[in-house]
């Protein structure tokens, strides 16, 4: 079956149709959860979240663009407005470098992949989650305070403040393994 044909199947609510668009996408999804989650557990609630919204709104896909970064988007999405209800994301009163005065990330480069995403979960959701958008993501400041519910300063703060906890964390594993 077509990419094309799945999705028309899914707009009806084929059930074996959709089984098969999440044995095709969960996968690439599920990373995407995990990378906005605290935990594993948290990742696969935020995936099945999402395969629930993607078949609400698969209707609304008009095969324009590609169907993968729709329901990446979609994904992405569902995952941030969980955690935009959570009193936590509103407000940062810690008083952090701008962007523009932190260092170079090298201290990144000496980091095992499993390691630095463990480290990345662990920070506090208002940190992580704006980390990864920036970071990993290529959203811009203004893109996430909008996503948020946020200012775009919050978004600046937030991305320094995670910065700092990674390289702390970075560099305490660096002298324990020295």
């Amino acid at each position: 079956m077509s990419l094309k044909e799945l999705i028309h199947n899914c707009k009806r609510g084929d059930r074996k149709a959709q089984e098969q668009l999440y044995k095709n996408y969960a996968q690439l999804l599920f990373g995407i959860c995990l990378k906005y989650s605290r935990n594993k557990a948290e990742a696969e609630d935020n995936l099945h979240d999402s395969f629930m919204t993607i078949y609400e709104k698969i209707g609304q896909y008009k095969f324009k663009g590609s169907f993968e970064g729709w329901i990446k988007r979609v994904t992405v999405n569902t995952v941030l407005q969980k955690y935009r209800k959570e009193e936590y994301l509103k407000v940062v009163t810690e008083n952090v470098a701008e962007e523009s005065e932190i260092d170079s990330d090298t201290e990144f480069l000496d980091i095992d992949l499993p390691t630095l995403l463990r480290y990345i979960q662990e920070l506090p959701n208002k940190y992580r989650l704006t980390f990864n958008m920036y970071v990993l993501d290529g959203f811009t400041h203004k893109e996430i305070s909008e996503k948020l519910g946020t200012s775009e300063g919050t978004s600046k703060s937030n991305l320094a403040r995670a910065r700092v906890i990674l390289k702390e964390k970075i560099k305490k594993k660096n002298i324990n393994i020295a």
